[in-house]
């Protein structure tokens, strides 16, 4: 049974919510706490998979005591409230918390969230993939420049100069951003030249995130026992995937999430390449003697596949735990819930394309699609939509 936490400085509001969520005592083992104090003794005393707090709060506010939780107990899941008017203090929120959950918030929507955080969190922990990844072992050192950006965007106070002079210390750091910005994948009017432009138009997160995709490529150098084309093909695979996802009919947020999720999603197929080449090429011998897709030969040999691995290397780099998820699902997105074209349907979806359109260039009805993946996008609503995204599709990566 889950244990979960709501953190409130009002009462009756914490008395709402156990009301709103009575029919889940069965299985979910709920305590509440009035204010940030009262939640910290309360995870002293115990441990706590999710940790639900309000936002605006006297004293300590939620940004504060979900910074406490991560630091304290970083196992923890932490998901913010926030209302409309707090837009200052959720961008605190968003560096601590796995989620943000808008105000007022109805009791089927929290349901929702609540599940998929616990259902990542069980999938990240199954001995499979905790075995897999003591195998790789010790995770490659990002750069000192990473570990001083990483550091500023947390920080209230920094500034677009101040991010972008960071990032101007490493050459190469600075190259990658610019050439990611520029690929096409944000849809930018014109062409970006500088760092401080991008950081300004894209926004200190997104900066962040772009810098850790091109470290993680390049820390990712495979072993020499693997084809380089193969892994040249991986990251080849990834952009165009990324430049799908920009055309995908989602508003600015979600189009930011699934673009880094579509760029990072096969990024544990890399790390089974570095860090695993014998397991690896066994997975490519599999894939070749019976004609079965990468994900399923991986599960067959390790137990788990490409997905797991790299969403969880990624949680572990702080990456944002909606694509960690979308990346954790993205082989297997019916083990969640979906509400539209959220970023794990995205990124399911993106990828899909680029195999596709690689793969069957006239199909535009999708009739060459796989039955898994005709049923996904059925239990989606996408299959109606599926022709017209594909042609939009193709026309971001002539």
């Amino acid at each position: 049974m889950k244990r979960i936490l709501f953190v409130d400085d009002e009462s009756n509001v914490l008395d709402g919510i156990r009301r709103m969520l009575h029919a889940d005592r069965r299985r979910w083992d709920m305590h509440f706490a009035v204010g940030g104090e009262a939640a910290l003794r309360s995870c002293e005393a115990r441990k706590f998979d999710v940790v639900v707090s309000d936002m605006r709060m006297p004293g300590m506010d939620g940004a504060t005591l979900l910074g406490h939780i991560r630091d304290r107990y970083p196992e923890t899941a932490r998901l913010i409230l926030s209302g409309y008017s707090e837009a200052a203090l959720t961008t605190r929120a968003i560096a601590v918390a796995y989620r943000v959950i808008s105000k007022p918030c109805k009791g089927p929507d929290l349901q929702a969230v609540i599940e998929r955080v616990c259902s990542l969190q069980d999938l990240l922990c199954a001995p499979g993939i905790r075995s897999v990844i003591g195998t790789i072992g010790e995770l490659p050192s990002l750069s000192s420049t990473y570990a001083e950006l990483s550091w500023a965007v947390r920080q209230p106070s920094s500034t677009v100069a101040e991010v972008a002079g960071i990032i101007q210390k490493d050459v190469a750091m600075s190259a990658k951003i610019l050439q990611l910005v520029n690929s096409g994948f944000f849809g930018l009017a014109q062409t970006v030249t500088n760092l401080d432009s991008a950081v300004a138009y894209l926004g200190l997160n997104t900066i962040a995130d772009l810098a850790l995709a091109s470290e993680i490529f390049t820390v990712f150098t495979p072993d020499t026992y693997i084809p380089p084309s193969l892994c040249e093909g991986i990251q080849f695979h990834a952009r165009r995937a990324a430049l799908i996802a920009g055309t995908l009919p989602l508003d600015a947020t979600l189009r930011e999430s699934a673009i880094l999720g579509a760029l990072l999603h096969d990024i544990g197929a890399l790390a089974l390449a570095k860090k695993m080449p014998n397991q690896f090429a066994s997975v490519l011998a599999l894939m070749n003697e019976r004609g079965c897709t990468q994900f399923q030969a991986e599960e067959e040999i390790l137990g788990i596949s490409h997905a797991e691995i790299g969403a969880y290397l990624l949680g572990l780099w702080g990456i944002n735990s909606v694509v960690v998820e979308a990346i954790a699902h993205h082989h297997r997105p019916m083990r969640v819930l979906h509400y539209g074209l959220d970023t794990s349907a995205s990124v399911y979806l993106a990828a899909l394309l680029s195999h596709e359109i690689d793969a069957n260039p006239t199909d535009l009805e999708g009739l060459a699609l796989r039955e898994f993946d005709r049923d996904c996008l059925n239990q989606m609503g996408l299959m109606d939509q599926f022709p017209k995204l594909r042609v939009a599709a193709a026309e971001s990566i002539c």
